[in-house]
């Protein structure tokens, strides 16, 4: 059986996966391609809102739409994306519901900028073409068949804890090196002389495919497919003993790292590179809560780690007395809870 189209938004889909329905804490992952023609004058009735419902997070406003991360009370929750509904072009808001034991982020912030996903390629249009959405179930299909190129969009740091089996990792920091790297890569993807193959992408929420099939597409390749809902959808949706998923997904919130059924996952982060930790690295002796990790510890001085360690005793302390420790609260500004970040240098996210 072929790939099936779906519509950007399946109305026949279960709105809160097991885990958001017996978690405490609901969280939304959420965007939404469409034209605003004053999108700064969407942000404080946004803000507003989230602020009397408690909802803390991240969400982008821009131009081309909305895209972003919040977690709170399911009732907050279902107020906030009713409203977000309610905007225009926004009827068919992309949501993918998880649980979190507590709550994954520190404050809420709505921010304006230029891209909801940063690609940096203006002519690119996800509102003018996309490639063929793929529903989780026939995605297996797609990736198994010989004539497909799996591509995996999302940046390194991510692709290392976890992808689909036989996917091609392009080794990028950022998504804006996606462009450049499949430009220097055409060629030995696609091949001279041969049948053009079908390029199947994926990311953790959808909403980078949305630009990368649209930039593919506007390259001249015809044949494009991306997974609908993303890494997380597939998650929810497919059972663990179906799957072709191996490894966690990384997610741009304090969970770091889901599972089959969008369970919060084994990873933590090293609080002083922000990179993703495994169990194994933890055990490493280079490993030292808030100072350094395998990633960074050579590159790391010893004033450097001295400072980190009495960050490290002061947020200790703060959190014993059940305060936020401003070191806290500065490395949620650098981590955000933002799908389109592109390192973790932006993350304080899908996506």
């Amino acid at each position: 059986m072929g790939p099936r189209m779906m519509s950007p938004s399946d109305p026949s889909r279960p709105e809160l996966s097991t885990a958001a329905h017996n978690a405490p804490i609901c969280v939304a992952a959420l965007y939404q391609f469409a034209p605003f023609d004053d999108h700064a004058t969407l942000r404080a009735p946004l803000a507003a809102l989230c602020e009397e419902e408690g909802i803390r997070g991240t969400l982008l406003l821009a131009h081309e739409g909305i895209n972003g991360t919040i977690a709170g009370t399911h009732s907050g929750i279902e107020r906030v994306i009713a409203h977000i509904r309610a905007l225009p072009g926004c009827a068919d808001l992309d949501v993918k519901f998880s649980g979190a034991r507590e709550m994954p982020f520190l404050r809420m912030k709505v921010r304006l900028k230029n891209e909801i996903v940063t690609m940096g390629e203006p002519g690119t249009d996800p509102l003018a073409t996309v490639g063929t959405y793929v529903a989780p179930e026939d995605w297996n299909d797609l990736i198994s068949d010989p004539g497909t190129i799996l591509i995996d969009t999302r940046n390194d740091y991510e692709v290392a804890i976890g992808t689909f089996k036989g996917a091609i990792d392009p080794e990028t920091a950022s998504f804006r090196e996606f462009p450049v790297w499949f430009r220097e890569q055409r060629e030995k993807l696609l091949g001279e002389g041969k049948a053009p193959p079908k390029v199947a992408m994926f990311c953790t929420g959808g909403i980078r495919c949305e630009k990368s099939t649209a930039f593919l597409k506007q390259e001249g390749v015809d044949e494009v497919y991306h997974l609908k809902g993303g890494i997380l959808k597939y998650l929810e949706t497919v059972a663990p003993e179906n799957s072709l998923w191996e490894g966690e997904c990384f997610v741009f919130d304090n969970r770091v790292s889901v599972g089959h059924g969008l369970l919060q996952g084994d990873y933590t982060l090293c609080h002083a590179c922000r990179l993703p930790l495994s169990a194994e690295d933890r055990a490493s002796p280079l490993f030292e809560e808030g100072v350094a990790c395998p990633h960074c510890h050579d590159e790391r001085t010893d004033e450097q780690r001295e400072r980190y360690r009495e960050r490290q005793r002061q947020q200790l302390l703060a959190r014993a007395r059940g305060e936020e420790h401003v070191g806290a609260a500065a490395q949620a500004r650098a981590h955000p809870a933002d799908t389109s970040a592109d390192t973790p240098a932006d993350i304080p996210d899908p996506a």
